[in-house]
Parts: structure tokens; sequence; C-alpha cells
């Protein structure tokens, strides 16, 4: 049975970099909430195998379409194959990106340009081109998939942490010009959430100990983690969220003072001091 809570049912989604990703969860749980889905992605074979599995599954209309974010004529071509099947667009969820490994003395100027080039204009591109769609519809929800990164430096990660502030910005920007048009723009900032992309950091079991010890929730998130904020976000019941930027991260952004360390440490300081 579709949950009807979030009122996703018939909304038309688009879901970039949907195969092989987080998107893929995304795409997955947006048809099991009885949404129209299109799975958007670089591979476009791999697209419309996965968009069919998931009409099989979940009865719902799908569409798989081949497109690189940064090219126009991609875009466009992809955007008018969905408004050409459905009618409209409800929905965008921005999720393909890259990250090139490097110190920033070493890094290419390719490498970060093409960095840039994904993760900032890709975005960029797509929720242009999506947005004048939902202008005319007077009505759309946009979610930006940036991450923790974008406000604390990911160091040797190249142009990686830049182009994510600029996705934060780029949001709220959108949403500052597009909000009178019944159109909403927020992101979503996930940190040690196990990923295909974070996943090889977790094989050290050492590393992963070490991340569950700097979260105030203890834990690493998964892709449900990230899949229900992107979901919330999309829909109705987030409509006056705007601009905003909703962490997903177990709390690491406030354990600062927790991490700074005291005599015995500091349970045992506040414990000793509160005693005496």
């Amino acid at each position: 049975m579709k949950d009807s809570w979030l009122g996703l049912a018939d909304k038309v989604v688009i879901v970039t970099g949907g195969v092989g990703g987080m998107g893929t969860r995304f795409c997955a749980d947006f048809a099991q909430q009885g949404a129209k889905v299109v799975v958007c992605d670089l591979n476009g074979d791999k697209a419309t195998q996965y968009a069919q599995e998931l009409q099989t599954k979940y009865g719902v209309e799908t569409l798989g379409v081949s497109c690189n974010t940064t090219k126009e004529v991609d875009v466009d071509a992809a955007v008018a194959s969905v408004i050409e099947k459905f009618g409209r667009i409800d929905i965008l969820v921005n999720t393909a990106a890259i990250l090139k490994f490097s110190p920033l003395e070493d890094l290419g100027f390719d490498e970060w340009k093409q960095t840039v080039d994904v993760n900032l204009n890709g975005y960029f591109l797509m929720s242009q081109r999506v947005g004048q769609v939902m202008i005319k519809q007077n009505k759309g929800s946009m979610v930006h998939v940036s991450t923790i990164a974008s406000r604390f430096p990911e160091t040797y990660s190249g142009a990686y942490s830049t182009t994510k502030a600029g996705v934060n910005m780029m949001s709220r920007q959108m949403a500052a010009e597009w909000g009178q048009f019944g159109i909403k723009s927020n992101c979503v900032l996930p940190c040690f959430v196990k990923t295909p992309l974070s996943a090889p950091f977790y094989a050290d079991p050492e590393v992963e100990q070490g991340r569950k010890r700097l979260t105030a929730s203890k834990r690493i998130g998964d892709l449900s983690d990230i899949s229900n904020a992107v979901l919330f976000l999309a829909s109705d019941r987030s409509d006056y969220t705007n601009g905003g930027e909703v962490t997903v991260e177990g709390g690491f952004g406030i354990m600062m003072g927790d991490m700074t360390p005291k005599p015995g440490g500091r349970r045992q300081y506040a414990i000793e001091h509160h005693q005496k």
C-alpha cells in the first residue's frame, strides 16, 4: 500500500544521477510512494532498464532518459521528453555529482573544471530548464543534494566542497527569485552516510568507529536517512520551507565542543566537578 501522508502519488519527479548512486534509492522510494519517476542518467540504457524495473515492481509510470547534465542539448531533450510523456514536471532532484581526490597543489585544472561542470553547472542547467517549466505551471519543488562539506572544507578533495557551497547559494537564489512562482528550492546536506561513493571508507572498521564517535547519534547513516529528507522536501508537507538546508549527519556539526579534550574526559570531568 502506498503511503499517502507525503502526497507524492502521481507527482512527476526527475532524479538526475538516477542509476548507480544514491539517486537509485531516491527513484525507488518515489516510485513506492506512487510518483511517476523519470530516471535521468548519463547511461541511457541503464536508465531505461531501471525505469522499467521500477514500473514493474511498483506499478507506476516511469521514463528512462539519457542525459549529460552539463550539455544544453541533452538537458533540453530530456526535459522535452518528460513534457511529451507526462505534460508537466512537479519535482526535480539534483543528485549527479563527482569527487576528485587530490591536494590542491597537485590538482589538474582540467579536474577542477570537470568537477565544477558536473557538480555546479549541471545542477544549474537542469534547474534552469526545469524551472522554466515550473514557472509556467506556477508550482514546483527542487531538492539539491549537497553535503556538510559545503560548510566545512573536505580537505584533499579538490573542488568538491567549493562546488557544493555554490550549490547551496544557487538554491537560495532560486528560492528567492522563483518563490513568487510557487517554486521551492532546498538542499539536503548529508555526512557520514554510507553511499556507493563513500562505501570504501567504511571497509576499515577503525574508520567507521572513529566516524561514529564524531556524531551525536553515534552511528553511521544510510541511504534511507537521506531519502527520507529528500522526499519530505519534495512533498507539499514542506511547502513553507524554501531556500533551506536540511542536514542529515547525525549531529556531526554540533560536536565541536564535545570533541574538545578535558582532563579525564568531558563527561567524567563534569561528573567530578558537579560533585564538589
